[in-house]
């Protein structure tokens, strides 16, 4: 059986992952934006997955937050 410090250092280290790509898609969306003929659908795909990732990351920061009712 897992920790409850191993289980919150695990759901740190993936937080941190996910914020990472998250902040990189938001580079690679800026940049894309801005070029004169711009790929619509690799657009709209990358922000769907950057979208994915910040339900991601409210998912995890709430399943960090300690359970009150416990």
């Amino acid at each position: 059986m897992i920790s409850i410090d191993a289980q919150h250092e695990e759901l740190r280290n993936r937080l941190y992952e996910i914020r990472l790509e998250h902040r990189d898609l938001d580079d690679a969306i800026a940049a894309l934006a801005e070029m004169p003929h711009k790929n619509d659908l690799l657009l709209k795909r990358l922000k769907k997955r950057k979208l994915m990732l910040k339900d991601e990351i409210t998912r995890l920061e709430d399943e960090m937050i300690p359970d009150l009712d416990a």
